[in-house]
């Protein structure tokens, strides 16, 4: 693995353990947090390699739906543990709840401008 992926994959992991229970992000909104806009296919490759204590199920499709094929195991996991943390869905879609916390505010602490 490359020096670029090494700190790719980490910056990204550090976002999404960021997104607080009950929330979720889409991969090209992780991939601005983690500062890098265009790389939202990479986020996915990223999570496809992150440690299993990670939330990965907080990232989802820029559409609010899951990423998985619909009735496949991963998909009823993810919908399962983010209905477990009060996330609803109509249909495929995710209700989008507001968001209580700054994601940028939990990244790099507060700031006084």
């Amino acid at each position: 693995m490359s020096e670029f992926q090494r700190t790719f994959d980490s910056k990204v992991w550090k976002v999404v353990c960021a997104i607080p229970p009950g929330q979720v992000m889409g991969y090209g909104e992780v991939a601005r947090a983690a500062g890098f806009p265009r790389y939202s296919r990479m986020v996915s490759r990223a999570m496809s390699r992150c440690p299993e204590a990670l939330p990965w199920f907080r990232v989802v499709r820029s559409d609010r739906t899951l990423a998985f094929e619909e009735g496949s195991e991963s998909y009823r996991e993810q919908a399962q543990l983010l209905k477990q943390e009060g996330i609803r869905f109509e249909g495929k879609k995710i209700v989008e709840q507001p968001r209580e916390d700054n994601l940028d505010r939990i990244l790099w602490g507060p700031q006084d401008w």
